[in-house]
């Protein structure tokens, strides 16, 4: 006799992109806060084309805020700097420039058809 496997799929078990929005309402060096799942997101594309998606929270406070942050550049790294105690995150790793005690958890994005996706963790 073979026995069905009743084991019922969870949100984390699926490769799950989300759609954030129209490639073309997303303007450079300002970032779009986005809930992927049930992770608030900051997605940004910089002066160089490229997209990045952080966590939106500020590691310090918990606030929903770096997709406010100022974008810019540390020599050659992309970053945003946190609209409250400043510090400044690399977006390519996540990881605080300013304090190594302090990262925001990335995320993978990418466009289909127009529209920006962020991966749902998991």
């Amino acid at each position: 006799m073979t026995t069905l496997d009743t084991h019922e799929l969870t949100y984390t078990e699926v490769d799950t992109w989300v759609d954030v929005l129209p490639e073309a309402e997303l303007s450079t060096e300002i970032g779009v806060p986005a809930l992927v799942g049930n992770a608030p997101v900051a997605v940004f594309r910089t002066w160089d084309g490229e997209l990045h998606a952080v966590s939106n929270l500020d590691p310090k406070t918990g606030a929903s805020v770096i997709a406010r942050g100022i974008v810019g550049t540390r020599g050659d790294v992309p970053t945003v700097a946190s609209p409250l105690y400043k510090h400044v995150f690399d977006l390519r790793t996540g990881r605080c420039l300013d304090d190594d005690s302090l990262a925001l958890a990335r995320y993978q994005a990418r466009v289909r058809e127009g529209v920006i996706q962020v991966r749902a963790a998991g």
